[in-house]
């Protein structure tokens, strides 16, 4: 099982879906203990001193002026997390939560939280253990950070709140016991070093990130075969139209599916065919395809840095002893990277549904209406091109921007928010429902495909096909389509697709 350490920085992507979603070890870096521990020891000083520092000493948001006594700084921390866990709705997938919890525990190991080593620990031991406390998909506006869902979060930790343990919904103190572990009692600083950051939003988008890097590369290997079915030309493909074009993502598409239809039989059969050019949907693929990669690049960018952060306030730095009261929970990065990359990822699926319709379509693809023999008696693949169209129509909605709003917040100190937490979740929900259109397309293609019986596919396009037809069989009359659909989407998520055409052409881009 892979070990994920927790540092200064380093982590990506990769690891925070081993993390999220593999159950990978995760450790605290060899110097984040010494990073933490220096940063608590000048909390206590400062209490000690009693210095006034805003969410120490003080009350918080609006309440920052509001000055809290030696005696009451436990009674403050435990406060903060029962009155900010007000989330409300379903609760968030457990993978997302153990992302945030990766987050939070990274963002301490940083040292500048000013949280206790064996606060840190505790919610590391939690997630080796394998706990998802239960918190609530909506509550956050994005700024202060993912204060309500954070707070769910933590309260688990004081033995409160619910939590996930192996699909079982169990109370906190029920999960502490799971785990060995005893309620912690919160001391100065910890409930808002606890709330306070990106880690719900951040969580969502990287493994949303994740996901669309794979869906990018399975969306060039469905639009191959869709290519291939419909008679379409690999000139586009050609290198020199990219060069004088030279978008990275439109090259690294133009790549892989020029990879992928090598060696095709289908498309040298009809090179001197009178067709003088293909659809769109076929011939500016790369182009299209292109540009949803390179946004998704750009997100990871944002993503990976906002991953190797410091999102709290105040920001407590150990080499100068001395605080510093800013704004790096705002959410604003994530929430225009959100935002961006839904609406690029979106686009994959309005253009795969369109090869989708060429493929079903009669008029447009010359094959079988519905890609099926008696229709009329059987309906073939009608309605899933509805299903795609539905998918797409749901997309558009959607990909409204959730940044460009902003609402005022606890008696208007917090007068401009993010809401890069909607964005992050609305983004996941387009990558998932881009999938479903994509699997759509990819079952529509491999029925195409069986037409060809006397001509070889291209190398990749073969490769995709034959891992489709072990699972899923050729529809010679009407069934239950839904099974199909889902089959293929596993096939897409656990790799087995990618993988089988990769291990043929190589890592496609």
């Amino acid at each position: 099982m892979k070990t994920v350490f927790l540092d200064l920085d380093g982590l990506t992507i990769e690891d925070l879906a081993a993390a999220a979603r593999e159950g990978a070890t995760l450790r605290l870096g060899p110097a984040a203990e010494r990073r933490i521990a220096d940063g608590r020891a000048l909390v206590e000083q400062w209490v000690a001193e009693e210095r006034r520092i805003y969410g120490v000493t003080t009350g918080f948001g609006a309440l920052s002026d509001v000055a809290i006594s030696k005696k009451d700084t436990r009674r403050l921390q435990e406060n903060i997390l029962m009155s900010h866990a007000a989330g409300v709705g379903a609760p968030l997938d457990a993978e997302i939560v153990r992302a945030a919890m990766t987050l939070r525990v990274k963002d301490f190991a940083r040292g500048h939280s000013g949280i206790r080593l064996a606060t840190a620990q505790h919610l590391l031991d939690l997630l080796n253990c394998g706990i998802a406390p239960v918190v609530p998909e909506k509550g956050s506006v994005g700024a202060s950070g993912d204060l309500a869902p954070l707070a769910h979060m933590a309260l688990v930790l004081l033995g409160k709140g619910e939590a996930f343990h192996e699909g079982r919904r169990i109370s906190g103190a029920e999960a502490l016991a799971v785990c060995g572990l005893t309620p912690l009692q919160l001391e100065s600083a910890e409930g808002l070093a606890l709330v306070n950051g990106t880690q719900v939003m951040t969580a969502i988008g990287g493994l949303a990130v994740y996901d669309a890097v794979r869906l990018s590369r399975l969306t060039d290997i469905a639009a191959s075969m869709s290519l291939e079915v419909l008679m379409g030309s690999r000139m586009e493909f050609n290198p020199r139209i990219h060069q004088v074009r030279p978008h990275a993502g439109q090259i690294a598409a133009a790549a892989n599916m020029e990879r992928i239809t090598r060696n095709s039989d289908i498309i040298s059969s009809h090179k001197d065919c009178s067709r003088i050019q293909d659809a769109y949907t076929l011939r500016c693929s790369p182009q299209v395809h292109g540009a949803t990669k390179d946004a998704i690049a750009y997100c990871r960018r944002v993503i990976e840095t906002e991953m190797n952060s410091s999102t709290g306030n105040p920001l407590i730095f150990a080499d100068s002893s001395e605080f510093m009261l800013g704004g790096n929970f705002h959410g604003q990065p994530v929430a225009l990277a959100m935002d961006f990359m839904g609406m690029a990822v979106a686009e994959l699926a309005n253009i795969s549904e369109r090869r989708i319709e060429r493929l079903v379509n009669p008029n447009l693809s010359g094959l079988p209406a519905f890609l099926v023999s008696d229709g009329g008696l059987n309906s073939g693949f009608m309605i899933a091109q509805y299903t795609a169209a539905a998918l797409v129509s749901e997309n558009k909605v959607l990909s409204h921007p959730a940044s460009v709003d902003s609402i005022p917040t606890s008696a208007n100190k917090e007068d401009h928010v993010s809401m890069g937490t909607i964005a992050a979740r609305k983004c996941r929900e387009i990558v998932a429902n881009t999938a479903n259109v994509v699997a759509i397309e990819l079952l529509c293609a491999a029925q195409g495909l069986d037409l060809f019986t006397n001509l070889k596919p291209g190398e990749g396009t073969r490769a995709a096909y034959q891992v489709i037809r072990r699972s899923i069989s050729h529809l010679d009359a009407d069934r239950f389509l839904a099974a199909d659909i889902t089959a293929v989407r596993e096939l897409m998520r656990s790799g087995e697709i990618l993988r089988a055409v990769e291990e043929t052409v190589g890592d496609l881009s």
